[in-house]
């Protein structure tokens, strides 16, 4: 065993992966969070999230005494900083979760102790995030490590892609960035990039802006398509055979805590500069309205037909396909708004149990029941389904992907 521990701060869909990996190669982790029940499964073995191959990591490393969960930190010798950052007053991020992380190790920091930020951040936090600590303990100044290292994974994929993807991680100074790349290295397979904490903060940004840029392209083309009557699956099929163009695959919106939110960082920073990245932003949310509205005329003309208001089964709730993570949702925020507004909406989401106040329907029974099918996400429950006699709105292409 490693002599080293490790104290991960935030054990959500990130933080829980690392800790079971880290842990997983017999290294001792602590982690923390401020939900007591999420403390409570973690320490049985238990998981809260949907992901292939975390539960067998979670469950080998609590058994073998590697991993632990706990309201409030302890001494180590590596700090990670997991937590999310959410908005706040509209699209302005909100750095809270990880200033309170920092605030709560501080006490518990030693010479040569390595911390590193794996939160999505503004440009200049992990900077911010150094003087805060050195202000509140001067002593501390040019005896520790502090890096940036942003998390790139794929929700259904996160043990794999955290194990072999490249990082990118930057330090305040070149030894921080040397200490947190050897620290990397012990369980991770693909390349580790050195470079300073703005680059990489930069970096994090700029690849989900990337995405987010590239969908709204073909966002924006499926509504174009729309209007001219031209199947947009088709056309992009064919366009693709250009051997330089890929475009990629249109959706109700854009969700998920990375791609959905990160371009925003930029673009309250860099507002004057920053017009295409805002501009693919708005083109994403206004899809999201575009596919409300095409639910409310399809809705309005089946009553107009049938002298009867329909049953609509909104098939898909979270993100992406697959998983059960419903951060910034197009398709929660488009079955909230139909219940909202009165219409008659059938939910269904077999990837979770219950959600909130929104009553979720079985597959098979929504089908039956409903007049209108509205695929919002390509769930694999719901591919290769022949389904006679239902008005269908297919808004992801279930049956091809």
């Amino acid at each position: 065993m490693n002599s080293f521990k490790i104290v991960i701060m935030g054990l959500g869909y990130i933080g829980l992966p690392t800790a079971a990996l880290i842990s997983s190669k017999n290294i001792k982790v602590h982690g923390v969070d401020i939900n007591q029940n999420i403390i409570d499964i973690i320490n049985k073995g238990n998981i809260h999230i949907i992901e292939p191959d975390l539960e067998g990591l979670v469950k080998y490393s609590v058994s073998n005494n590697l991993l632990s969960a706990n309201l409030n930190p302890i001494k180590a010798d590596i700090f990670i900083i997991a937590v999310p950052t959410p908005f706040k007053n509209g699209h302005k991020p909100d750095t809270s979760y990880v200033e309170s992380s920092i605030k709560m190790i501080i006490p518990y920091l030693e010479n040569n102790n390595l911390i590193i930020i794996e939160s999505t951040c503004p440009v200049g936090t992990t900077d911010k995030m150094k003087n805060f600590i050195f202000s509140n303990r001067p002593e501390l100044k040019d005896q520790i490590y502090i890096a940036y290292c942003p998390e790139r994974v794929l929700p259904g994929k996160i043990i794999y892609e955290l194990e072999n993807n490249d990082r990118v991680i930057g330090g305040i100074n070149k030894d921080s960035t040397k200490k947190a790349c050897d620290f990397y290295s012990i369980f991770v397979k693909g390349k580790l990039h050195g470079t300073n904490a703005k680059t990489a903060e930069m970096c994090k940004l700029v690849e989900n802006s990337y995405r987010d840029v590239n969908i709204a392209f073909a966002n924006e083309l499926s509504m174009i398509c729309d209007e001219a009557k031209i199947n947009v699956w088709e056309l992009i099929e064919l366009a693709n055979k250009h051997p330089r163009v890929n475009i990629l695959k249109p959706s109700p919106g854009v969700g998920g805590h990375c791609i959905a939110v990160d371009p925003w960082f930029i673009v309250n920073d860099f507002n004057k500069n920053a017009k295409l990245i805002r501009t693919s932003r708005e083109v994403n949310i206004y899809k999201t309205e575009w596919v409300i509205q095409k639910i409310k005329d399809t809705a309005n003309d089946f009553e107009k037909s049938s002298n009867k208001k329909p049953k609509i089964a909104c098939l898909g709730l979270s993100f992406k396909a697959d998983i059960d993570d419903l951060r910034e949702s197009p398709a929660l925020f488009i079955i909230k708004t139909l219940i909202n507004e009165g219409y008659n909406i059938l939910p269904v989401e077999p990837n979770i149990k219950e959600y909130k106040k929104i009553k979720l329907f079985d597959y098979e029974n929504a089908i039956k029941e409903a007049d209108i099918l509205v695929y919002l996400v390509s769930h694999k429950q719901f591919k290769n389904k022949i389904i006679k006699s239902k008005v269908i709105l297919d808004f992801c292409n279930i049956n091809s992907n």
